[in-house]
């Protein structure tokens, strides 16, 4: 499906206002974007009741959107950039837990420069590419407690 990004600037806090109104179960769980650069994202959010799972931790799911989120707003960025339209799905994820989620997680992902690369290939080539970003979510401590690889497929629209 078609991201329309064309409008959109890429700061936290107008990512945060797409989150609400395109994404709500992201935004009510507490998921947040706190930084954006060219090549790196940073995304938190905190355990609380509304994001539990009955082992007094954050559920997987919200893990898993904060995660994404990640992952997305950097290939949402490079799209907006190259002023093409660009088709953006998750084709493949994995997702691996080391430790309970509990107090403020933050994911990041740093492969901004993977993406434009990808993307720019897409658009020389006229062929759809995919891309394998990693987004690792850290607690308090800075100890991991989970990592996600999500596969994304970009393909230039005609």
């Amino acid at each position: 499906m078609p991201v329309n990004t064309e409008k959109m600037k890429f700061t936290p806090r107008k990512v945060n206002a797409f989150l609400f109104f395109k994404l709500p179960a992201a935004f009510f769980t507490g998921v947040r974007l706190k930084s954006l650069t060219d090549d790196t994202a940073e995304v938190k959010v905190t355990y609380k009741w509304v994001n539990q799972n009955p082992f007094k931790s954050m559920f997987w799911a919200v893990q898993g959107m904060a995660s994404e989120l990640a992952t997305g707003v950097l290939v949402m960025k490079e799209i907006a950039a190259s002023n093409r339209k660009i088709s953006m799905l998750v084709t493949n994820m994995n997702g691996t837990f080391t430790k309970k989620a509990t107090g403020k997680i933050r994911f990041e992902c740093n492969q901004g420069q993977l993406i434009r690369e990808t993307i720019q290939k897409a658009i020389e080539t006229g062929e759809g590419q995919t891309v394998i970003v990693t987004a690792e979510g850290f607690n308090n401590e800075g100890i991991s407690v989970s990592k996600f690889e999500y596969e994304w497929s970009l393909k230039v629209k005609s």
